[in-house]
């Protein structure tokens, strides 16, 4: 018997929420066999749950770097920037190589990964796997802060701020912290709010740094717990 229109219409509308059923809601077992045998996404799931210890797996970095690399191998951008973050840290069987990172980060960002641009500059800032450079670390950081990645906005704000790898701009900074703090990143806060102390790139205010600084403090920066009672202490004295 044909089947109508309608009744295919029904059907198909029967199946698509099985079909578009994220992999992050199947049991791991079941996801670790779909990534064994090649399924990009049930990699990355997999490879995360492993890097975090989540949805009953163990623990194991070194196992979550090898379904990363799986993963990266079929043009998974987000997997290969995880895989480097995991080679640069190291962990139990699996060598540290900040060149590896560097390099994997590399491909990452040049795909148009926000944070492996972000990391990269961090490689070139610190000299880690890659020639210390700071107007390189300067130029990933701004890649990234474009793309309103607010870890890079804060990071391309200390270059500005201690001129290193661009010339010394402390309105710049002051701006970079503002895009970043608007996003919720503590170091943003923190900063803006030594920015409002200090009365670099903007008038003093005393009132808004003890504000940043409290709010940077309430997402646990601990830098920010330091100076908001540094700056109530001093408050006290006058």
């Amino acid at each position: 018997m044909k089947k109508t229109l309608g009744t295919l219409v029904a059907i198909l509308l029967a199946v698509s929420p099985v079909l578009a059923q994220s992999v992050n809601s199947v049991p791991f077992d079941k996801r670790l066999k779909l990534a064994q045998v090649g399924d990009e996404d049930a990699q990355l799931s997999v490879a995360e749950a492993y890097e975090s210890g989540a949805d009953g797996a163990d623990l194991n970095p070194a196992e979550a770097a090898k379904f990363y690399r799986l993963a990266a191998l079929q043009g998974n951008v987000e997997a290969q920037y995880r895989l480097a973050r995991i080679v640069a840290k190291g962990a139990k069987g699996l060598k540290q190589d900040f060149a590896t990172s560097a390099k994997l980060y590399q491909d990452a960002a040049s795909k148009g990964n926000a944070k492996a641009m972000n990391a990269l500059g961090q490689l070139y800032q610190n000299g880690q796997g890659v020639p210390a450079d700071p107007a390189k670390a300067v130029e990933w950081y701004r890649k990234a802060a474009d793309l309103k990645l607010a870890d890079a906005q804060n990071n391309l704000g200390v270059m500005y701020l201690n001129g290193k790898g661009v010339t010394r701009d402390l309105a710049q900074a002051f701006k970079l912290f503002q895009e970043a703090s608007a996003q919720g990143d503590p170091w943003g806060l923190n900063n803006l709010g030594g920015m409002y102390e200090m009365g670099w790139g903007t008038e003093k205010d005393a009132k808004k740094a003890a504000d940043f600084y409290h709010q940077a403090a309430a997402k646990g920066n601990s830098a920010a717990v330091t100076n908001e009672r540094r700056l109530a202490a001093a408050s006290s004295d006058q």
